[in-house]
């Protein structure tokens, strides 16, 4: 497994956007429709291969027959980080080795990205939503490669949690990251970043 992308939910996605925009300080690039969800996307690509993704309900689409992914459903409030997202070559060896609620895999398409994720049926993550949805690319090509360069690192991500030590168990030994942070407290997510305008952070 492999760190891949993070992604800040909003009501909408101009607040998402906005969110990301002042917190960084950098502009952040079209992104598209996710037709399977009804959800739809802004982009920023950081350096190290990353990208960060600003997501919302697309309220012009129609109602999914499933939930949606990253909780979407019951999102409310300001816009903030909620989820993270690892890559793995092989996302049904990977489901086997982890709690039944990292959910199976959706196949889906935007574009000329293909890929697979793991969504849960009610979309809920375990531990709260501080457990990261696996995908899988099944293309050569990444988002991160056709996003514009921004200078901004991710320099930590801590995933603070009452069960923070369990989760690090299940995940370290599959995820080696110098930037991860596992923390024991209430339920949060904290990126750190560099950026061309100085050290800036988002959280949840």
């Amino acid at each position: 497994m492999q760190l891949d992308h993070l992604a800040v939910a909003g009501e909408s996605l101009h607040e998402a956007q906005a969110f990301v925009e002042e917190a960084l300080g950098v502009p952040l690039q079209p992104g598209g429709e996710h037709a399977f969800f009804h959800t739809h996307n802004a982009l920023l690509g950081l350096e190290d291969g990353l990208y960060l993704e600003a997501i919302a309900i697309n309220p012009a689409a129609p109602q999914p027959e499933r939930s949606r992914w990253f909780d979407l459903d019951r999102f409310s409030g300001p816009a903030r980080l909620t989820n993270w997202i690892c890559r793995t070559d092989d996302i049904a060896t990977a489901l086997m080795d982890l709690p039944a609620g990292m959910g199976s895999p959706v196949a889906l398409q935007r574009g000329p990205l293909r890929w697979r994720m793991a969504v849960p049926d009610n979309g809920v993550l375990p531990f709260e939503n501080s457990a990261p949805a696996l995908i899988q690319w099944d293309t050569t090509l990444h988002p991160a490669q056709m996003l514009a360069p921004s200078g901004v690192w991710l320099r930590r991500f801590t995933v603070q949690h009452p069960e923070a030590e369990a989760l690090g168990d299940l995940l370290t030994v599959r995820l080696q990251d110098d930037r991860l942070r596992f923390e024991t407290g209430p339920r949060g997510l904290f990126a750190a970043f560099d950026t061309p305008h100085g050290p800036r952070e988002l959280s949840s």
